[in-house]
């Protein structure tokens, strides 16, 4: 078995998540290319040999990051931007805010803990030529690897906090026990855009499993180059994300793992081939329709969920969550969570619902917090919805990169019942006064 650590950093994808600068001009061939090979690399890992499983821990607890003002799991750009017998890769889980996992680059390897991102496309990691940004993070030293080549081109990435940059460089990138030579990857020198939560937190950088149209200097993907050179394997991965701060998860590349689900897989068209983006139907709080048919993306790069600010304060109000002070969140008494309603997306003519103890962060009793933040989009682009971690949790999802497609089942942890055929006609005669926008 092949085991990796993966973080999930929410400090770097809530409602503030990174974008990159616009791509340049290139082929149609070379854009191709690039989505391809980042996504394959990771969704191909099991066409016939067994599915790789990478284990991924959490990182961070809800009310540390919200002192330190952590929240960054904020969602980039938008406007640019596992059977049986195979290898897991860890998930660890950091305070139900960053889910990370482990990662080698050159030879002899380099170790460092990711984020593994659906809703980017570069790998980018620490150089051993960043200063104090980088100072308490493992930093990649090109000469010790005799499988490095140079590259130089500049790298550069926004995040809703500041800049990341540094330069282009190839090596083999090793996730699990999958190789990947000559992969292309980004040197980071300058981190402090990133500021505390990049300089304390558990991760060292970011793995993008996104389409390569939206590659930072259109640089083939990961999971695209994993694919090509491992032809024997699946064109997805699948995320099992961990309730606990103790729980691992699991990425599978390459397959499914039937242990983590119940029921049968509902698969989903994808609407965009740049992040993961398909749509729902509706989405609903108890019996009041929210909202109508909108683009949702499914993002493990976002800890929360986001939808429109109307929406949330939409939310906010009926379960009577109070804003946090100087921080985009709300917060709510912890013995109201038996009273609140459950929060519903209708998808792909499926009803997939989130009880408050899925949807409202709770620690210990102490302080719970609304697991939704507003984002809002111009009106040229239209409302979207984020569905991150705190859907991804409760709802087993497979990124089917060969197909193009989504797939989702309830997660075996969250013990949840086979989702029910969804209809109009249904939720008409549930709900007295349907608000439909």
């Amino acid at each position: 078995k092949v085991t990796v650590s993966v973080l999930y950093c929410s400090p770097l994808r809530d409602p503030f998540r990174a974008h990159s600068s616009p791509p340049r001009p290139r082929t149609q061939n070379q854009a191709m290319r690039a989505v391809t090979l980042c996504l394959a690399a990771l969704l191909i890992a099991a066409v016939s040999a067994a599915p790789k499983h990478i284990q991924l821990k959490r990182g961070n607890t809800w009310k540390e990051a919200v002192k330190k003002k952590q929240i960054v799991s904020q969602p980039r750009g938008y406007l640019n931007r596992a059977g049986l017998g195979s290898d897991p890769i860890n998930i660890n889980n950091f305070m139900d805010m960053q889910f990370y996992g482990p990662v080698s680059v050159g030879t002899p390897a380099q170790n460092f803990q990711v984020v593994y991102d659906t809703g980017s496309s570069n790998l980018w990691i620490p150089s051993s030529e960043c200063g104090l940004s980088c100072y308490l993070k493992p930093r990649y030293t090109a000469s010790k690897s005799s499988t490095y080549t140079a590259n130089g081109t500049i790298f550069q990435i926004m995040y809703g906090s500041g800049p990341v940059s540094g330069f282009f460089s190839q090596d083999t990138v090793t996730v699990g026990d999958l190789s990947v030579s000559n992969q292309g990857f980004a040197q980071v020198t300058n981190a402090s855009g990133l500021g505390a939560a990049f300089a304390i937190g558990h991760f060292d950088g970011i793995l993008g499993l996104a389409w390569d149209s939206i590659s930072v200097d259109h640089t083939t993907t990961v999971f695209q180059n994993m694919m090509a050179q491992h032809p024997d394997l699946e064109s997805k991965f699948a995320f099992f994300l961990p309730d606990g701060d103790t729980a691992k998860g699991e990425l599978d590349f390459g397959g499914v793992d039937p242990a983590h689900y119940t029921g049968d897989l509902v698969s989903v068209a994808l609407t965009n081939e740049t992040y993961w983006e398909t749509h729902m139907s509706s989405a609903q709080l108890g019996s009041t329709t929210l909202h109508g048919e909108a683009p949702v993306v499914l993002d493990s790069g976002t800890s929360t969920l986001t939808a429109p600010t109307a929406v949330v304060e939409q939310i906010a109000t009926a379960v009577g969550a109070t804003k946090f002070p100087g921080r985009p969140l709300y917060t709510v008494s912890c013995s109201a969570l038996p009273n609140m309603p459950s929060l519903t997306f209708n998808i792909g003519g499926h009803a997939w619902t989130l009880e408050p103890k899925d949807y409202v962060i709770n620690d210990e009793d102490v302080e719970c917090i609304l697991g939704i933040m507003a984002l809002d989009m111009p009106p040229q682009i239209g409302p979207i919805w984020i569905l991150g971690d705190v859907f991804i949790r409760k709802v087993y999802t497979v990124f089917d990169w060969g197909n193009k497609q989504l797939q989702f089942a309830y997660a075996k942890s969250s013990a949840a019942p086979t989702p029910a055929p969804w209809t109009w006609a249904a939720e008409e005669k549930k709900a007295d006064k349907p608000h439909r926008h």
